[in-house]
């Protein structure tokens, strides 16, 4: 079957779409049940949705800023 899913699965809060496939919560839950062709429609319109989403700079984390660090 085919699906968008990237295994990067998270929900930006200001489109609703998922960081990793565009998808919204209502759509990946019910990807099972679509059509082939509903499924393809929703797949062409992904790349504008992934675009839509403003990418939230990387954590900083106690383990990345120590390896980050000049030795």
């Amino acid at each position: 079957m085919l699906s968008p899913c990237v295994l990067l699965c998270a929900i930006d809060d200001t489109t609703g779409f998922c960081f990793g496939c565009g998808r919204t919560r209502d759509e990946i839950a019910g990807w099972m049940n679509f059509s082939d062709g509903d499924r393809r429609s929703l797949m062409d319109a992904l790349p504008a949705r992934l675009e839509a989403i403003e990418r939230k700079p990387r954590r900083q984390t106690k383990r990345r800023l120590a390896r980050e660090q000049p030795q």
